[in-house]
């Protein structure tokens, strides 16, 4: 029971991280363990499960799909997304630097974190982190297109944003950004719009399904490879974490009055109130709360083996 609860708390962990543009909730599965066990899981869940399901009950296919695993993390995620929204709508209105600053500290130790675990750093996997790099990078500096309300709009988002929520270093709520759909689905989750949900949700439900097969082969036959390509889409999301920035060019006006702008980084010496000191510390908060959870997450694999 205890394992389970752990996993719905790295759930709500992984919610969090995927409601702010520019954090994806793959890094925080990353960081704590899961990811392998995650992708594996969801990849698992195929035609074949229906065949168990007919031929061996319920609890046979259930266990199939690692269910319990499943249910927990995906418990949390719901529970995050839907309880923190507000609270992230608000700190990204009100709170800018203090906010990307503690996620710019999160990634920093992230990409420590998930390149260490590259065995061997040969020419093939520099390659990798350079390609990752500059992916994500140039996925940061895309000016994000008009907003687009249609539900077969809505559905296709769901598809391509969630394939990026499970990647390190490529943040699924900027995928949305950049789509034109962000401020509608965080306005749906705020509103408890079903019909809107229901559809993003299944977008979502069928990229998770075919992406993760991608991973789990490309996990199995080239590991180090693929690793080394995550980190690479950690640092080139640095880009988009930087906490001061200014507002250039006006994109789009949503309907309830608000703005999307083309922004560039800048200098804290740029701005009149640059918030340093609060940045300093929300940026070693985000580098001491990875550094924990990666500590707490060892600690407990271990008195579970």
């Amino acid at each position: 029971m205890t394992k389970y609860i752990s996993l719905f708390f790295k759930g709500i962990a992984m919610g969090a991280a995927d409601i702010i543009p520019g954090v994806s909730g793959g890094t925080i599965a990353f960081i704590t363990g899961i990811y392998e066990e995650f992708i594996d899981s969801i990849s698992s869940l195929n035609f074949n499960t229906i065949k168990i399901l007919r031929k061996d009950g319920i609890k046979t296919a259930w266990k199939s799909i690692n269910g319990n695993f499943l249910l927990s993390i995906f418990t949390g995620i719901g529970v995050s997304i839907f309880s923190l929204a507000r609270l992230i709508s608000y700190l990204l209105e009100n709170e800018k630097i203090s906010l990307w600053s503690f996620f710019f500290g999160l990634v920093i130790i992230s990409i420590y974190i998930v390149g260490k675990q590259v065995v061997s750093w040969k020419i093939s996997r520099i390659l990798a982190l350079l390609i990752g790099s500059t992916i994500a990078f140039y996925i940061t500096i895309v000016p994000p297109i008009a907003g687009a309300n249609e539900l077969w709009y809505l559905f296709i988002s769901g598809m391509i944003a969630i394939c990026a929520m499970i990647l390190p270093g490529i943040s699924g709520s900027f995928i949305l950004l950049l789509l034109g759909s962000y401020a509608t689905v965080i306005q749906a989750i705020k509103d408890k719009q079903l019909l809107i949900l229901g559809v993003f949700a299944g977008g979502c439900i069928i990229g998770l399904f075919s992406f993760s097969r991608l991973l789990k082969w490309l996990f199995s036959k080239y590991r180090d490879i693929t690793i080394a390509l995550l980190t690479g889409f950690l640092v080139g999301s640095l880009n988009k974490l930087w906490p001061w920035k200014e507002d250039t060019i006006l994109l789009h006006t949503h309907s309830d009055g608000s703005k999307d702008y083309l922004q560039e980084n800048i200098l804290p010496a740029a701005l009149e109130n640059s918030q340093i000191s609060s940045a300093i510390v929300f940026f070693l908060l985000g580098i001491v709360l990875i550094f924990a959870i990666e500590k707490v997450s060892k600690i407990y694999d271990k008195s579970n083996r």
